[in-house]
């Protein structure tokens, strides 16, 4: 396990890893220490080790390495850029966020882009006389490792691509992705700090914790808040993760005495991007799924097989939440409490939009009612009560659109 006072840098560190280009970075600045130290290397082999390679024999390869990877490299980057834009147009343009952080692109082009990277520098390396003719053996033997490298990311280049920028990967990263979110806040429900509900009483003395930008608030250390408080006091956070703040507004309050420093400080612990991410905010992986849904319901597209393939998938990851028992000791942070989204509100951001969208398709609505029918049956009390609302929702939504009284006793006929 992790410590709380580590879970926000290794967050951070984990998100600019996701970020394609420092992983390029990473393996271009690896592939140049692996090139520069080939003449180094050459001082633990045997003579007779270091004179079986010529010089002209591992120029060649290593100028073909070079022209190949660039083209390769050029090539793979304009199908991810095409594939991305197609997952944008047809699922929606909240799941392009997701497959910047695909792990298998972003490994495959920095492969190609070090193998680049590792022959252009070779090759200026021995052009300037840094290499003596016998390291050339040395880089060669790299090169071949560098080869076959290549050869094991084409060959997973080629089995993702087949997926690449479908409906499908878009379905099941986001899918993937809100389960992640949904099972983390039932475990956590206030990550790990104190649920902070109507019935929770406040202090009548209150300093405030203001906003250091607009936009939303995306991460909330509550480790960090906890530190500041130094034993005493309570931080009440008013903004959680996925709400939008400007500069300026309260995004907090803490109770006893503090000064300007230990309020800049608690802002401190609250990363504020320009969009919602997925990390601390569960509601958002459900609005996507949702928008994906109304997308393919939309009259441009009346793709009503994806939605209800959506609709299973909001199924599954809600069912999952509610099977998902809260850890012991869950609240590890005392003195800070944290908004918690309820139950209702999750299947209203999953079902509101699919219910008001495919109202008048007869296969949705049915689709929709026998999911939130299941749930209500089989989940826990505020499960159900949170199905059948919603289902309520939809059939008013159904009997308005509908054209055919026949199919509202279809609707009417499945028990929620």
């Amino acid at each position: 396990m992790i410590s709380d006072f580590l879970k926000m840098p290794f967050i951070m560190l984990r998100r600019a890893y996701r970020t394609l280009w420092v992983r390029v970075t990473l393996y271009a600045v690896v592939s140049v220490l692996a090139a520069a130290s080939g003449s180094v290397a050459e001082l633990f082999f045997d003579e007779r080790f270091t004179d079986m390679m010529p010089r002209d024999a591992v120029m060649p390869v290593l100028t073909i390495l070079a022209s190949s990877m660039l083209a390769v490299s050029t090539f793979s980057l304009n199908v991810m850029v095409s594939a991305h834009r197609s997952a944008a147009q047809n699922a929606t343009p909240r799941v392009h966020r997701l497959l910047l952080e695909d792990t298998t692109t972003q490994a495959v082009l920095a492969t190609f882009v070090g193998a680049f990277v590792f022959a252009l520098t070779s090759i200026v390396l021995f052009q300037i006389g840094f290499y003596q003719d016998s390291a050339a053996t040395v880089t060669m033997v790299v090169a071949v490792g560098v080869v076959v490298m290549v050869i094991i990311a084409i060959l997973r280049w080629i089995n993702h691509l087949s997926q690449l920028g479908s409906i499908d990967q878009s379905l099941r990263t986001v899918i993937k992705q809100a389960r992640h979110g949904l099972v983390q806040l039932a475990q956590t429900p206030a990550l790990g700090g104190v649920p902070l509900t109507k019935e929770t009483v406040l202090p009548v003395s209150l300093s405030d914790v203001f906003a250091q930008r607009s936009g939303y608030v995306q991460l909330v250390d509550v480790a960090g808040l906890q530190s500041c408080l130094r034993g005493s006091g309570a931080v009440y956070v008013l903004r959680g993760p996925g709400k939008h703040v400007l500069e300026g507004q309260v995004i907090a309050q803490v109770s006893g005495h503090v000064n300007a420093e230990t309020l800049r400080e608690l802002a401190a612990n609250f990363v504020i991007g320009e969009r919602r991410s997925f990390e601390q905010d569960p509601v958002f992986g459900l609005h996507v799924l949702s928008e994906i849904a109304s997308k393919a319901l939309s009259p441009g597209v009346h793709d009503s097989g994806t939605a209800i393939e959506t609709i299973g998938g909001l199924k599954e990851v809600l069912w999952a939440f509610d099977q998902t028992k809260e850890q012991e000791g869950a609240v590890k942070h005392q003195q800070v409490f944290l908004p918690v989204p309820d139950t209702r509100h999750l299947y209203e951001a999953a079902f509101e939009a699919i219910a008001r969208d495919g109202a008048g398709q007869i296969e949705v609505a049915i689709k929709l009612r026998m999911a939130l029918a299941e749930l209500s049956h089989l989940g826990s009390a505020e499960c159900s009560d949170a199905a059948r609302h919603v289902a309520q929702v939809g059939l008013e939504y159904a009997e308005d659109a509908l054209p055919l009284e026949r199919e509202i006793e279809r609707l009417n006929a499945i028990d929620v």
